[in-house]
């Protein structure tokens, strides 16, 4: 039993001493306070009571921010929220430049979608969201960037917007699409005048192809089955008839 006993602290003391780190990890290891070095996947000795670690995480993190209250360039007060990517470049920094990386990271971010989005208006939010994305993403990076953390996408996903904003919006798109319709229906009618000046033209220069129109027009009344038939007269036909009647 005297034997025994070291023997299973001795043990024990192998097994805490040993740590195995995974591929995706990073050991930031301490002697009596002191940072030493950073150490990589693989079975990694540990002295107990005299090194001490932290693991470090190098994988990509998915981070929401919570819905933040903002009112933009134009005075309209909107909620919205987005999702960062992050994640560590420099194990040592994440470590000794911040307590919490994650904390002061979503915090950051929460200080940086306010600021901006407060100097963006709203139709800029709601059709140039791949620009203000860019933006964010370089903001929140540059200031992550001591600590070793890399912000690799930042995204906005919901922008929720007053009822009466919503109504303005949809009255606003409304009017666009009359006024697009009224656009394209007084082109349309532009171009029919010139093409019906076109063919005045043409014909002023033949004068049988206007009796072809007109047989033509006859044509395709009989074939509809009328039972009334019209047909024009010319003003010059009938002028001795008109004078002879005045004349009287």
């Amino acid at each position: 039993m005297s034997l025994l006993l070291p023997v299973v602290l001795l043990g024990m003391l192998l097994y805490a001493s040993f740590k195995r780190v995974m591929e995706y990890e990073r050991l930031v290891v301490f002697v009596l306070g002191k940072f030493h070095k950073v150490k990589g996947p693989g079975i990694r000795l540990v002295i107990p009571g005299l090194q001490q670690m932290v693991r470090v995480n190098l994988q990509t993190v998915t981070m929401e921010v919570p819905s933040q209250d903002v009112i933009t360039r134009d005075n309209i007060s909107v909620k919205v929220n987005a999702v960062i990517f992050l994640r560590v470049v420099d194990p040592q920094r994440a470590v000794l430049a911040v307590q919490d990386y994650l904390y002061s990271t979503s915090q950051v971010a929460q200080t940086t979608l306010r600021s901006v989005l407060g100097q963006s208006q709203l139709d800029d939010l709601l059709a140039k969201r791949d620009d203000i994305n860019a933006e964010l993403q370089r903001i929140i990076d540059q200031q992550t960037e001591p600590w070793g953390v890399k912000v690799a996408a930042v995204e906005v996903k919901n922008v929720d917007i007053p009822q009466d904003m919503q109504r303005a919006i949809a009255r606003q798109a409304e009017a666009e699409r009359e006024r697009r319709a009224k656009i394209i229906h007084a082109e349309g009618e532009f171009q029919a005048a010139q093409k019906l000046a076109e063919a005045a033209n043409v014909i002023s220069q033949n004068p049988a192809a206007l009796q072809l129109r007109y047989l033509q027009t006859l044509v395709e009344i009989a074939g509809e089955k009328n039972s009334t038939t019209i047909f024009p007269i010319p003003v010059d036909t009938l002028g001795p008839f008109m004078k002879g009647l005045f004349s009287k």
